[in-house]
């Protein structure tokens, strides 16, 4: 079965005209307007849906007006747009009213209920609704934010659970490699790098190779193996990045042979490392918004780096520098000089890359640190192929 604009199968009906089916499909998405043209009338839930519909993409501003003073809109008082997220979980799948929330924020003006306890209590939680949630902390009543903190952590927790086992099983592959031996057990030979090593060693009358050399994978023990920075823009665009990087970095920290330091930054510059055993405290440790110092943040990634043949630095940013472009520049120069592997995301999230700064990614590019958006799937494979020092796998669309 097909669905229509709004993402959902619409209730089924009486009607098995398909005709008539087509004319109640398309009278859901153009609205009802007299210019719509269909002529199809809605009865039942066909009418509840359409009027959730209605309250937020009903008619649109009026000159002059705001969103708040829409005339089809959800109104101002909590118990209204409370009964509507009630009605839209009725009619829509979860993933429609994720959409319809954020939507409902932007498009009305809605962000200062979610200050409200009951408010937070109604809203279908997911990673969008954590950043605005973020984004508001410090006006925050009290009385709200141990709510908040339940839905953070309820998002927070299903992230963990979708990619902490696989990012562990991925790194702790990448560092099993990245250990190599010259006198490998059996299990532990690197057949293709051995046969490309010794292929001078090729005998022809018995149509096989010698090896004088064996490569081979050393098992990681359970010390410190490789130094994981991972730098976070926490201006506003980068809030669902905020969110997953605050996720991945508590998965890192957990895994004992890698050393994680997780720093946020705008124009300040804060180590938030001591609280990676809990990410929720990461992210009410974060303050979204304000300018952006880039330099400021790598210098100070730049003085906790020990190790640089074995350091990861991962900056997330849109790079929108506020601070000294040059001197940004000549930092990622001297940490690759070093060893150290630099990895640019402008950003971490399903969305794709945001608006960005294409003269800095491009100079980052001509340094050897290509800039490209990531998505959470996709950054244990990035991480990964950091850890062992090959091509990284930039998406196409980069």
């Amino acid at each position: 079965m097909t669905t229509d604009a709004t993402g959902t199968e619409p209730m089924p009906t009486a009607t098995t005209d398909p005709a008539q089916e087509r004319l109640r499909r398309w009278r859901l998405v153009l609205g009802g307007d007299a210019a719509d043209g269909t002529g199809c009338t809605l009865s039942g839930q066909d009418s509840a849906m359409d009027g959730t519909l209605a309250a937020l993409y009903g008619k649109g501003d009026k000159p002059g007006q705001s969103g708040r003073d829409r005339s089809a809109g959800l109104g101002a008082s909590a118990p209204s747009v409370a009964r509507w997220l009630g009605d839209i979980r009725t009619y829509f799948p979860s993933s429609v009213v994720q959409v319809m929330q954020r939507d409902a924020i932007d498009r009305l003006g809605l962000s200062t209920l979610l200050l409200e306890p009951e408010m937070l209590e109604a809203v279908e939680a997911d990673v969008h609704l954590v950043g605005t949630l973020l984004s508001l902390n410090k006006a925050m009543p009290e009385t709200t934010k141990e709510t908040a903190r339940a839905v953070v952590r309820k998002v927070v927790e299903d992230l963990e659970k979708r990619l902490a086992t696989r990012t562990r099983a991925t790194l702790s592959g990448a560092l099993d490699r990245s250990a190599r031996i010259s006198r490998p057990r059996h299990h532990d030979i690197d057949w293709n790098r051995t046969i490309a090593a010794n292929l001078k060693h090729y005998l022809p009358e018995y149509r096989t190779i010698v090896p004088e050399r064996l490569i081979g994978y050393g098992r990681a023990s359970q010390s410190t193996k490789k130094e994981v920075i991972l730098c976070i823009d926490q201006s506003g665009s980068m809030a669902a990045s905020v969110v997953y990087a605050s996720v991945f970095g508590a998965v890192l920290a957990s895994m004992r042979t890698i050393s994680t330091r997780l720093v946020v930054f705008d124009t300040a510059v804060v180590d938030l490392t001591d609280q990676l055993d809990d990410p929720v405290n990461v992210l009410f440790g974060t303050q979204l918004g304000g300018g952006t110092d880039i330099n400021r943040a790598l210098a100070y990634c730049q003085s906790q780096i020990t190790r640089p043949a074995e350091t990861v630095v991962v900056l997330i940013s849109d790079l929108y520098e506020g601070g000294i472009r040059n001197e940004m520049l000549k930092r990622v120069a001297a940490m690759k000089a070093s060893g150290v592997q630099f990895v640019t995301l402008l950003a971490l999230s399903d969305e794709g890359a945001p608006a960005y700064d294409r003269e800095h990614a491009s100079a980052l590019a001509a340094l050897g640190a290509p800039a490209f958006a990531c998505t959470p799937d996709l950054f244990p494979e990035v991480m990964a192929a950091a850890i062992e020092k090959r091509p990284l796998p930039i998406p196409n669309a980069a």
